[in-house]
């Protein structure tokens, strides 16, 4: 096969859509599930679609633009199909109801997408009773099988999920007791901050975490305390909280078993893998996009990685010339927790690099420097490490770093 696409949410259908658009015949996404479009068909609410097609819609409604595309376009599904082996000779082995598979790929773009951190994660204390779930789990309960977890919600943690299960709960008949967070900043976007929980009144703790969980049997609730500087709770200031239902919003891992596997170098920030500009891990032929690489806020900033990773990918596959010459180094510096891409390859007429800040700034000033001069500056009036920043900018000539600072 010429392109090998693994994972069939938003990431892989968007790169698939691409890579046939740019000319390539074929094309194979394997998806593990029954179901293409990945965590898009629980998010039933809206917010998706404003950048790539100009209106607001759904996650089932964006999700099955994307589908309807690549099927008239006549991209190739293998469904229910687990990948268990890749090779750095782009050698992909996979199983499903037709057995054992392996097939070698042109290329191949990695789109597996991210899972939440568990409980188990945590090392919360306390008894074992059930109805602790992480805030995903709750909203597939929730938005594809009918089922309420519970009637008295506590949160941990202000991702966005999280957030919008706060909502969700809510207009469910359910109460949401509070939203605590261990960070001095929220964790979501600004705007789930105000439509889930100012608009619904649900109180938002920051600084603050679950010390313990009361129940043998069934969740009884749950202590809360304020932690110092270094997120340690302050024992003084331990409560307990009475709920039956404990959801976790603590963050997203990428999923990235099988990228390890075949050797490409990954960022210990980050969870993904290294790319340059061209979304090219450290092993040619193998890119990566999505939430694989880096956790997005928006589906709109997925497609349109996962559009740049099709254009490479086919331009490799085709063996359509690129620089020779050393790639530039991309640094994080103050202000600035991991930039993707981490590489830059020269020769191109503009670069976009994707970062975020280490913490709340504002105002806020953005500045990319190449070997310690100046070649790009922006204003903010607030920068937060919840929402991804972008920055575009041109090299008139080269340069041995370019570097990355927020102020």
């Amino acid at each position: 096969m010429q392109l090998a696409i693994i994972g069939g949410g938003p990431a892989g259908l968007s790169a698939a859509i691409r890579a046939k658009e740019e000319g390539l015949t074929n094309v194979l996404v394997i998806e593990r599930g029954e179901k293409l479009g990945g965590i898009l068909n629980q998010c039933i609410h809206h917010g998706f679609g404003v950048h790539i097609f100009k209106e607001e819609l759904t996650g089932p409604e964006y999700a099955q633009r994307l589908i309807n595309r690549a099927v008239e376009l006549g991209v190739n599904f293998a469904m229910g199909a687990m990948v268990i082996d890749i090779d750095r000779d782009r050698n992909i082995t996979y199983v499903s109801e037709q057995g054992l598979v392996t097939a070698k790929a042109g290329a191949i773009i990695l789109a597996m997408g991210c899972r939440e951190r568990a409980r188990g994660a945590l090392a919360i204390p306390g008894d074992r009773g059930v109805r602790v779930y992480a805030a995903g789990v709750a909203q597939e309960m929730v938005n594809m099988k009918g089922y309420l977890p519970g009637k008295h919600a506590v949160i941990l943690g202000s991702g966005d999920i999280g957030l919008i299960m706060a909502r969700r709960m809510t207009l469910e008949g359910a109460t949401v007791e509070g939203v605590y967070e261990i960070m001095p900043h929220p964790g979501g976007l600004k705007r789930n901050i105000v439509q889930c929980l100012q608009d619904y009144n649900i109180p938002l703790h920051l600084r603050h975490t679950v010390t313990r969980t009361v129940g043998q049997k069934r969740l009884e609730g749950v202590y809360v305390a304020q932690v110092d500087e270094n997120r340690q709770p302050i024992s003084q200031t331990e409560r307990f909280v009475p709920c039956d239902t404990l959801l976790l919003s603590v963050g997203l891992i990428p999923e990235n078993e099988l990228t390890k596997k075949i050797g490409v170098e990954l960022s210990p920030i980050t969870g993904g893998a290294y790319v340059n500009n061209r979304l090219e891990t450290s092993i040619p032929g193998v890119f990566a996009c999505g939430n694989v690489l880096h956790v997005h806020d928006l589906v709109d900033h997925v497609t349109e990685e996962a559009y740049n990773a099709a254009k490479n990918a086919a331009a490799f596959i085709k063996n359509e010339p690129i620089s020779s010459s050393t790639p530039i180094p991309v640094k994080a510096q103050s202000g600035v927790r991991y930039t993707v891409p981490t590489a830059l390859i020269p020769g191109e007429k503009t670069y976009t690099i994707s970062f975020r800040s280490d913490k709340i700034y504002t105002p806020a000033r953005i500045k990319i420097q190449a070997d310690g001069k100046d070649i790009k500056t922006a204003n903010k009036r607030i920068i937060i490490p919840s929402e991804m920043e972008q920055i575009s900018f041109t090299l008139e000539t080269s340069v041995n770093e370019i570097t990355v600072t927020v102020q």
